[in-house]
């Protein structure tokens, strides 16, 4: 593993994707349990995508982690999918790790109501009645956080749950992702989490693994923090790290991480 750090973020780079999950799963773990040692509960906002497959995998075993006293969210949801859907988001996590541990409570967006907007109030009065200690995420293709595409991505948002249309970027990914077999099966809006919402969580663990995301990396660490790329601003947060493999960090030049025995 080799790691420097980009402005406050600090970047691992793991030889394997199933070596990043592990990683990772680790230090998210030892993070959970030194808060559960200094606060009754945690509040983790989950990401639902198959880069966080192997992290969530590793993150299930780890021991030690007193799962009834945290309580779960995730971060976007679909609008118009029915509710089996195995796309659902909800699903997803429900699949990966809701339904694999004992949570104290885990709070759903629901993308088949009849009243969007009334669920992302919902959504964001939950997010104020429990304020997050840890953001799981990953970075889209068009380096996306969240549903937080380019012409969305809004730095300084007033609202904390909101409705988006997608962008085809966002659509094609889930195709790639082998999530839907055509883009035309693709909903075209979901509700999100803002990037204020996510930012707000003290401590963010970001994994983006795989040769698709080597682009949305590269330029996630190099370009101007700006809302054309959202996960640039990962730089700014006090407290995130970004965990990468071979293949995500493939256009990263190497001497960036020459100095990795001198970080933190």
């Amino acid at each position: 593993m080799k790691k420097t750090r980009i402005d406050n973020l600090l970047v691992k780079r793991y030889p394997t994707r199933a070596e990043m999950g592990s990683g990772a799963a680790k230090e998210a773990a030892q993070k959970i349990k030194s808060l559960l040692s200094q606060k009754e509960n945690v509040n983790i906002i989950f990401a639902a995508a198959p880069s966080q497959n192997e992290f969530l995998y590793s993150l299930i075993r780890e021991e030690g982690i007193d799962w009834s006293r945290i309580n779960a969210f995730h971060m976007d949801e679909y609008i118009g999918l029915p509710a089996h859907a195995p796309q659902c988001f909800a699903n997803f996590l429900k699949e990966k790790i809701f339904d694999k541990v004992s949570f104290g409570s885990v709070h759903l967006l629901q993308g088949n109501t009849g009243d969007p907007q009334s669920e992302c109030h919902r959504y964001a009065d939950l997010l104020t009645q429990y304020p997050t200690d840890i953001v799981c995420m990953g970075i889209g293709e068009n380096t996306h956080i969240a549903f937080n595409d380019p012409h969305v991505a809004d730095f300084a948002d007033e609202e904390s749950v909101k409705i988006i249309e997608l962008d085809q970027a966002s659509r094609q990914q889930q195709v790639n992702d082998r999530c839907f077999e055509k883009i035309e099966e693709v909903p075209v809006a979901a509700m999100t989490l803002t990037i204020p919402a996510l930012l707000a969580g003290k401590h963010i663990f970001c994994m983006v693994p795989g040769k698709n995301k080597a682009q949305a990396v590269r330029l996630s660490l190099t370009e101007e923090i700006s809302e054309k790329y959202p996960a640039t601003i990962l730089r700014r947060h006090s407290d995130s790290r970004l965990f990468i493999d071979a293949d995500s960090s493939a256009q990263l030049d190497e001497t960036i991480f020459q100095q990795s025995t001198e970080i933190n």
